[in-house]
């Protein structure tokens, strides 16, 4: 072999050796969380701490001093290196799965599975996809947030975000409801507003135009 084949040769194994340490250095940098991180992941780091004590202030998805803070005491209360940092160690004691975080981009039908699974689960099918819908439906509407987690954390808009059953492990069928229901297909025609009117303490909610009902749950306009 020449000299020039060998030199060319080493540049190219330079090159790709480059260009693996940094896909790495990005991968390890995109499952680590920490002053400054922002999005649906932050959110789910902020509502785990607050419903287990450690943090008070805003479900926001703004990694700040308030959630470095509370990361540092449930790190410390679980035999974690105390960083602050939410890195794959403390994301794995939390139950939040950053692989599939990043395999999904921003986390969208994880986000939403999580949420139709917590608001329906043991609801038939296309009741689950309506759940979903309502979501999308929301994004839509000029009264509400214009992004996924936006309305999924806009205060107060659903209970399960309030009783614990957000934090629940994501029934299967859920991941299948989120991707139908970003897939256009709305069982709940065009609703905003659902509920179950066993359980509904709201007057006003029983005043909204009632569009079709899936199970437990009226969908409304």
């Amino acid at each position: 072999m020449s000299e020039k084949k060998k030199l060319i040769l080493a540049l190219a194994v330079l090159f790709a050796l480059n260009i693996l340490v940094i896909c790495l250095a990005q991968a390890a940098q995109a499952a680590t969380y920490q002053r400054g991180s922002t999005g649906s992941t932050v959110r789910q780091i902020q509502t785990k701490l607050k419903s287990w004590g450690y943090y008070s202030g805003s479900v926001d998805g703004v990694y700040g001093g308030a959630t470095e803070k509370a990361v540092r005491a449930f790190q410390q209360k679980n035999g974690l290196t105390v960083d602050g940092k939410a890195g794959p160690q403390t994301l794995k004691a939390m139950g939040i799965s950053a692989g599939s975080a990043a395999a999904s981009g921003s986390g969208d039908v994880a986000l939403l599975a999580r949420l139709i699974s917590a608001e329906a689960r043991g609801e038939p099918y296309n009741g689950q996809v309506a759940v979903g819908a309502v979501v999308l439906n929301r994004m839509k509407h000029p009264s509400f947030p214009n992004t996924m987690s936006g309305v999924i954390y806009q205060p107060g808009a659903f209970s399960c975000m309030a009783d614990g059953q957000f934090n629940q492990p994501v029934a299967d069928s859920c991941y299948r409801a989120a991707r139908d229901a970003m897939n256009g297909w709305d069982p709940s025609g065009g609703a905003i507003y659902y509920f179950n009117p066993a359980t509904a303490t709201s007057k006003w909610i029983w005043s909204r135009p009632l569009l079709v009902v899936i199970g437990k749950h009226r969908f409304c306009a």
